[in-house]
């Protein structure tokens, strides 16, 4: 589908070729997309990327990181194929590809041969690692929150466990937009390209620098998340009546007395040893069960309503599935409708952000393999006969 012309697209003169799969190399490519760039997602005929097929826990990551594409695809083992996609590479701005070291060089399209021969080419290698010695290791998201300190900093003690989300390959992801971004600055004043590389290790240790620097400051390690002692007197998960639960904090000595109003906790209100916020951190032991009891009287959503009149930090616990009906994100333009590929309508997160107030556009729907041959072809100057042959030859699918 195409979008009329939207503010939200300032990357509109950009092309992008894309060689990815899972999610790092995604998501990087849907982030430029999203901001207007015509990106072309190349896939291997005549199925098309792997990541379409995946099942558990890989089931949703083809429909959430690849809107906004067009899809060649293309047997590159062929030697057409090949020279039909360096066509297309020497028409790019910017290539981005996740592929295992060495991958790309197989193919004759590594940074080295294809920079030397189009210098403006801003080459994006999304990878476990960054050049050094781990650099030719095996890397997935788990690997490396496990190597890293977020998974012990996200289990309980003794216990490591992952974040729930791909949150290594997203933020790698972003990672790797942020350095293309950056050489298109660049290359407005040089005329060059660069190589650039981002990498979910590195993501990661980026992370646990404020652990690390707390380590540093203090002298001592910090303890995961889980048991960590909180910094604040209310910064808690409390039930409620109707078996729910909400996060709840209260961080100020002017909140503490509205608070306590509030919720019928007049005795600590009054009780001069929880004054000050220092005061009622060193009591926490004491007052949370007391403050637990309090709002458990209280269904969810009146606690929802009295903590949005104080101003409070607060929300209800929540699963990835509200999401959909969230009337924040409805009406803000938060969720991308996107048609599924057994043609179920869905609605999608879209990009964290605005420009001039417009959130960036749905402009290509969910393709197909090979949705573009024809059409990226001919822009490649190929005419009907030559794409005719390329397509009953299985080069094209």
């Amino acid at each position: 589908m195409d979008a009329p012309e939207s503010p939200a697209q300032p990357l509109r003169h950009l092309r992008v070729v894309e060689f990815t799969h899972m999610v790092m190399g995604p998501t990087a490519g849907m982030v430029l997309a999203d901001l207007g760039a015509d990106v072309v997602k190349v896939e291997p005929a005549p199925k098309g990327d792997t990541t379409r097929h995946l099942t558990g826990s890989g089931t949703g990551f083809y429909a959430s990181f690849q809107r906004n594409r067009r899809s060649l695809c293309v047997d590159m083992k062929r030697p057409e194929g090949l020279a039909l996609v360096k066509r297309l590479i020497a028409r790019s701005d910017a290539l981005i590809e996740n592929f295992r070291p060495g991958a790309m060089e197989k193919l004759s399209l590594g940074p080295a041969a294809l920079m030397a021969e189009h210098p403006r080419l801003i080459y994006c290698s999304c990878k476990g690692f960054l050049p050094g010695p781990y650099e030719h290791r095996t890397a997935l998201d788990e690997v490396v929150q496990m190597m890293g300190g977020l998974a012990y900093m996200t289990g309980p003690e003794g216990r490591p466990l992952r974040a729930g989300s791909s949150v290594i390959d997203i933020m790698g992801g972003l990672s790797a937009a942020i350095a293309i971004l950056a050489v298109v600055a660049e290359r407005e004043r040089t005329g060059r390209g660069r190589h650039v590389q981002a990498a979910l290790f590195e993501t990661v240790a980026l992370l646990m620098a404020q652990h690390m620097a707390q380590t540093a400051i203090t002298g001592q390690a910090p303890p995961p998340m889980s048991v960590r002692t909180p910094a604040w007197p209310v910064y808690d998960v409390f039930e409620t009546a109707d078996g729910g639960q909400i996060f709840v904090g209260v961080v100020t000595d002017t909140a503490w007395p509205a608070f306590c109003d509030a919720f019928g906790l007049a005795a600590l209100k009054e009780d001069p040893s929880l004054a000050t916020k220092q005061q009622r951190v060193a009591a926490r032991a004491r007052t949370i069960p007391v403050i637990a009891e309090a709002l458990r009287r209280f269904t969810t959503a009146a606690l929802v309503e009295r903590c949005e009149a104080l101003g409070l930090p607060y929300a209800p616990i929540g699963k990835p599935a509200d999401l959909f009906e969230d009337p924040h994100l409805n009406a803000s333009g938060g969720l991308v409708p996107l048609t599924l590929p057994d043609g179920r309508p869905v609605k999608l997160p879209a990009l964290p952000l605005s420009l001039d107030g417009a959130r960036p556009p749905l402009r290509h729907d969910l393709a197909p393999p090979g949705a573009h041959n024809e059409e990226i072809a001919r822009e490649l100057g190929l005419g009907e006969a030559e794409i005719a042959a390329l397509r009953a030859e299985g080069v094209l699918a």
